[in-house]
């Protein structure tokens, strides 16, 4: 199974999405548990997402995964010692372009699903923490190894967020930081910006052929 496969799997685990007050006081886990069976349940059902429709699976993504990701800290996170030499429009540019990036990188997740199976571990939270690793693990069929996915969530007035998922050990801000740390050196952060929007464009080429 592929990793884009299952950081995209894993995202579904926040997409049944809940009210801002309800996360505000949900423990991350709960939260966790609370709105995967809903979301698994419409992958399951749902014939245009496994026939690979694109927009429909953007759609979803769009409207039920982002809010519960913070894809400010994301794409500092990523971009490194490098975030500071951006302005505050290229800030705003990257994160623009990262979120693409990561949306259209990861919505052929969607309808790659096959009833694959998520088990949330007991969380270590202690009274007042602003920050937690939520950790599961994904059961495949046919006697395929358990996969490892932790969450690193923080905090926020407006509940819980996901700042970074990490598959079997590896980080997938550190997995970009290497890249955007080779663009920005060849470039600067208008390279790194124009990098980003030319990915997205081959990505978007790519879903128009694919849904024709």
């Amino acid at each position: 199974m592929s990793k884009n496969f299952l950081l995209g799997l894993m995202a579904v685990c926040f997409a049944a999405g809940a009210p801002a007050h309800a996360q505000s006081v949900t423990p991350p886990d709960a939260l966790a548990r609370s709105v995967t069976d809903e979301v698994l349940t419409i992958l399951r059902a749902d014939k245009d997402i496994h026939a690979g429709n694109q927009k429909k699976v953007i759609d979803l993504i769009e409207n039920k995964v982002l809010p519960h990701f913070n894809f400010v800290r994301m794409t500092q996170l990523a971009v490194g010692k490098n975030w500071r030499q951006a302005s505050p429009e290229q800030q705003k540019m990257l994160v623009e372009q990262f979120r693409v990036l990561l949306v259209r990188t990861y919505a052929a997740a969607f309808t790659a699903y096959r009833n694959q199976t998520i088990d949330y571990k007991p969380l270590r939270m202690q009274p007042g923490d602003q920050e937690v690793v939520v950790k599961s693990q994904i059961s495949q069929s046919g006697g395929q190894p358990v996969v490892t996915v932790d969450y690193s969530m923080a905090k926020t007035d407006s509940g819980w967020k996901v700042y970074d998922v990490a598959i079997e050990g590896v980080s997938l801000v550190q997995n970009y930081r290497s890249t955007f740390a080779s663009e920005v050196q060849k470039g600067g952060i208008e390279g790194l910006i124009k990098s980003l929007g030319e990915k997205n464009r081959q990505l978007a080429q790519q879903a128009q052929v694919t849904n024709k």
